[in-house]
């Protein structure tokens, strides 16, 4: 554990993560927010906003029938509150000298980041660390974010940024036990295979050089060394990737092929969520209503889905050895090993000698 400070210091921790709707009527706008940033449709901002208009009134409907499934709007933001107060405890017990205070800044439904700067702002911090609640990095979430936030945020501090933990022991802990859990829940099914569900990309932008898929590979192998051969009899393991939309290529396979294949192969299935440290829409629905039916459908012999990590103790005492760590530099930096020099769209890859 890394502990301790000079003592005396106003540190902010800000939490990004994607927001959610909290109500029917913020559908729409939640939509054209997210279809409006560069990072996610990447033309002129003359053609863009237009067509994020178009897009946002298309699915606004459809949309707005997966939200009522979970109430009416996102739980996304009251997850991240329970994360947030939780990390701020597990700082406040590291760092007694200091008064720590986490922010939460969501890119495309409030607390908006130009709202959270503001309000870090006023704090008036000695020390800013920005903390993506994205384990792994992509430029469509965390660079997505840090560049939203290096435009609003205009006060005081020293800011470092977290880019990634993909294999943060807290976190593979924390995924390993919630697999466990699930399973032992069940008793003994029989055959299973273990997918490893992460929201998916299109192909152009892993083969811009964005680490994203590589991260969620080197976070599924940590869990899977994490669980060990005999945590469940006849067991196999696959990554796949679910939410896609449009008519782009995106990474593969998809999370609706991968169970297709187990039932083939005469297996139940136990989904993880292994890109979402959170409950929302993408394991609300598509995981626990969408892609349960359709096993259903097939006829798997079970279908089982971990929950996300959560408030999960291991993952926040993770995100707060993160955090503290970040404290003793400035930039960019991932927590544990960078990406491959090939990645050039990591912020922190290995330069060649």
């Amino acid at each position: 554990m890394t502990d301790a400070s000079p003592g005396g210091r106003r540190v902010a921790v800000v939490l990004f993560n994607l927001g959610g709707p909290d109500g029917p009527d913020a559908v729409r706008p939640f939509l054209f927010n997210l279809f409006n940033d560069p990072a996610i449709i990447s033309l002129p901002g003359i053609v863009r906003t237009p067509l994020a208009a178009l897009i946002s009134s298309r699915r606004e409907e459809s949309a707005k029938a997966n939200y009522a499934i979970m109430g009416g709007g996102s739980p996304l933001l009251p997850e991240t509150r329970k994360q947030a107060t939780a990390l701020e405890a597990a700082l406040g017990a590291r760092l007694a000298g200091d008064e720590v205070r986490c922010f939460i800044a969501m890119r495309y439904w409030h607390p908006l980041t130009n709202e959270t700067a503001r309000a870090v702002a006023a704090f008036a911090p000695d020390e800013i660390v920005l903390l993506p609640l994205y384990p792994q990095f992509s430029t469509t979430t965390t660079g997505s974010s840090a560049t939203a936030w290096a435009k609003a945020y205009k006060g005081s501090g020293k800011t470092r940024t977290i880019c990634c933990y993909p294999q943060e022991p807290g976190l593979i802990e924390a995924h390993a036990r919630s697999i466990v859990r699930t399973h032992r829940a069940m008793g003994a099914p029989g055959p299973l295979r273990l997918l490893f569900s992460a929201h998916g990309l299109p192909e152009k932008v892993i083969a811009g050089g964005d680490p994203y898929q590589h991260q969620i590979e080197r976070t599924c192998a940590s869990v899977v060394a994490q669980l060990g051969p005999d945590w469940a009899p006849d067991w196999d393991w696959r990554v796949c990737y679910q939410s896609r939309v449009g008519p782009m290529k995106w990474i593969g396979p998809s999370t609706e092929h991968a169970i297709e294949e187990a039932g083939r192969d005469g297996r139940g299935v136990l989904v993880t969520p292994i890109a979402f440290v959170s409950e929302h829409v993408e394991t609300l629905v598509e995981l626990d209503h969408e892609y349960a039916d359709l096993a259903r459908t097939l006829g798997l012999p079970f279908y089982l889905r971990a929950p996300a990590v959560g408030t999960d103790l291991a993952f926040i005492e993770g995100l707060a050895e993160v955090a503290v760590e970040a404290l003793g530099r400035t930039g960019v930096a991932p927590s544990g090993a960078p990406c491959d020099r090939g990645f050039k769209q990591c912020p922190c890859r290995e330069k060649a000698a």
